[in-house]
């Protein structure tokens, strides 16, 4: 089934499901992720809190925030993990545009013993679509041709010309193979993720595949 994570935050031992975060993951055996998206209004969060709760009272956490990814089997949850830290892949900012909800205030609140703010005060949604290159390879050139529509919250590349990249097929990994990111905004998650799709398709990267060059 579908691998899902749920973002939580704890605080004096009640623990508040502030958002279900929805994944794309490739194929076997390399399950890299490539796409995240939240949805204020995803009827799911109300189906997989209880796991979510149940999981943090038996480790005992107490306080603080927690990245819980979960697969569904079935239509129900199935823990793979629980992180008792922020989420990455920009999770953190999608729960923000799409609820309001600032999870990395929440945590400084927490560590400082202070009551976080987890009141919603949006209701819309947002997806990440990460950006790999076909190959491996040296990269020469790395451009975004596309407009710039105001449900485009950013587009990031997190590499440059002369760069190595290195995918997991080839040995590598999601790190040493991403060459950035961009997030949208959307009234959905769906709508949110069909932007961030065609945002992607206006990324060009061009990389020099001469043998010995992504070593």
């Amino acid at each position: 089934g579908p691998e899902i994570s749920v973002e939580c935050v704890t605080y004096r031992g009640t623990t508040t499901v502030v958002a279900v975060n929805r994944k794309a993951i490739s194929p076997p055996p390399h399950f890299e992720q490539l796409a995240h998206s939240v949805d204020a209004d995803d009827p799911l969060r109300e189906t997989v809190a209880p796991a979510a709760r149940a999981a943090i009272n038996a480790l005992g956490i107490t306080d603080g925030v927690s990245h819980i990814e979960m697969r569904l089997v079935e239509g129900r949850p199935r823990l793979i993990e629980v992180n008792a830290r922020l989420a990455g892949d920009m999770i953190g900012h999608l729960v923000r545009l799409a609820t309001g909800i600032d999870l990395v205030r929440a945590a400084a609140d927490i560590a400082c013993d202070r009551a976080p703010e987890l009141t919603p005060t949006r209701s819309s949604a947002a997806a990440i679509h990460l950006l790999y290159p076909d190959t491996s390879g040296t990269l020469t050139r790395l451009t975004y041709d596309g407009p710039r529509p105001n449900w485009l919250d950013r587009v990031q590349f997190q590499c440059r010309p002369g760069d190595q990249l290195l995918l997991p097929a080839d040995g590598g990994n999601l790190y040493t193979g991403r060459i950035g990111y961009l997030i949208t905004t959307a009234t959905t998650g769906q709508q949110a993720r069909t932007r961030a799709g065609r945002a992607a398709r206006a990324v060009t990267a061009v990389l020099d595949q001469t043998p010995g060059t992504a070593a």
